[in-house]
């Protein structure tokens, strides 16, 4: 039951991602690609983390953790280049 629960929700979390994948390319402007692609991000660390539990093994954990980490950092970058025009002052 558990197997099934957590093949589910994979399934759920690939199809947000492709959904993601399609705003990504064709959304209407610039902030609405930069939320597409932070919210891949999340997707991609829960798809990450259900692999882990999958496999029964915490080294998915750490990696998940490492994504989390560029991906708010790259997130607070393009934000603020798409605001002021230089990331560094």
């Amino acid at each position: 039951m558990l197997m099934f629960s957590l093949i589910a929700a994979t399934a759920m979390v690939v199809i947000a991602m492709t959904l993601n994948l399609v705003t990504l390319f064709n959304g209407p402007d610039q902030p609405d690609r930069i939320l597409a692609l932070d919210t891949m991000y999340i997707n991609s660390i829960a798809l990450i983390l259900l692999f882990g539990l999958i496999m029964g093994t915490s080294l998915y954990f750490e990696a998940a953790l490492l994504i989390a980490m560029l991906g708010f950092v790259s997130t607070a970058a393009l934000c603020k280049y798409l605001l002021r025009g230089d990331i560094i002052e």
